[in-house]
């Protein structure tokens, strides 16, 4: 039986605490968060022991914590956690910037912890397919994801709040590291950026470009990869793959395949994944140094986009 907590009960914290509770063979001993309602609907909906305090948290026989507090906390929540030797998970981005991400990493392999980040799209059945069809002779990769506004995000603009999905998944499926990166945004809603268009090229050859928005008024997640012997394309909300061979100059005509998936939840996954990696004693699947190399691509569009 692993004992679990969850630390910040907003959107995403939520949803990993109804995850943990699903499990069998895990506790959740206590949550926290510094909103007294969001306490209050957690007690009542799972029955968990609620915490505005995080000291008073971390009192507790802890195993693992998922830490899904705003983006601006997570260097302060971490280091925290960390020095209580706390095995830990936290939501994407690692940290607001390279030095706050390095200052976690740095600590947990100080303290023998480990430190996993939630990069949740690699635990998308679709964006898992994809991966398995690319081949060598991947030419480019491109993603759109866009959508409206969200209030919840306050303290990130669209780039570390949606791009950070997709440059992780850009490492993940080229399995190379950015060569260039070169990116341009503007701010029409908040203060700070919520459109953004990212194009790059990774140290294997492969062109990445990325698309993302928080100006349109549907939600659209998708991914298109471009080889010479086929091209992929996926919606990851759908989690629908479709697999086009190559044009035939002979007969002027493609072949498309469609490659069903069983829908599952990525939190889940992911969640399962990460207490699986403790349990086993093995390297965590998503790695501090998986969130930290996202954390440098950030700054080095930033450099270039301001």
């Amino acid at each position: 039986m692993m004992k679990v907590a969850v630390i910040g009960l907003g959107w995403m914290g939520r949803i990993h605490l109804r995850n943990y509770t699903e499990m069998a063979d895990v506790e959740v001993v206590g949550v926290m968060d510094v909103d007294k309602e969001a306490r209050a609907q957690a007690q009542e909906q799972f029955g968990v022991a609620t915490f505005a305090d995080l000291d008073e948290l971390l009192k507790l026989d802890i195993d693992a914590v998922s830490v899904c507090v705003p983006t601006s906390l997570h260097h302060s929540v971490g280091l925290t956690i960390i020095d209580k030797g706390i095995d830990l998970l936290i939501e994407k981005p690692l940290a607001v910037d390279v030095q706050q991400g390095r200052d976690l990493v740095e600590a947990a392999k100080a303290k023998s912890v480990s430190l996993m980040v939630g990069h949740i799209e690699r635990y998308n059945p679709a964006v898992q397919r994809v991966k398995e069809l690319v081949g060598e002779d991947m030419i480019s990769i491109t993603i759109e994801r866009v959508g409206p506004y969200p209030p919840r995000i306050q303290d990130v603009g669209v780039i570390k709040d949606l791009g950070a999905h997709d440059l992780d998944m850009i490492r993940n499926i080229t399995g190379s590291e950015f060569k260039s990166l070169y990116a341009v945004k503007s701010s029409t809603l908040g203060k700070h950026e919520d459109t953004a268009l990212i194009t790059a090229e990774m140290e294997n050859g492969v062109l990445a470009n990325i698309s993302t928005n928080w100006v349109t008024p549907y939600k659209a997640r998708k991914v298109s990869v471009a080889c010479e012997s086929k091209y992929i394309s996926a919606n990851l909300i759908t989690q629908e793959v479709k697999e086009y061979s190559a044009f035939s100059t002979y007969d002027a005509a493609y072949s498309v395949r469609e490659w069903p998936l069983m829908f599952r939840e990525p939190v889940k996954t992911e969640l399962t994944d990460f207490l699986g990696a403790l349990r086993e004693g093995k390297p965590m699947p998503v790695s501090g140094e998986d969130g930290l190399r996202v954390l440098e691509a950030f700054e080095r569009i930033f450099e270039c986009a301001d």
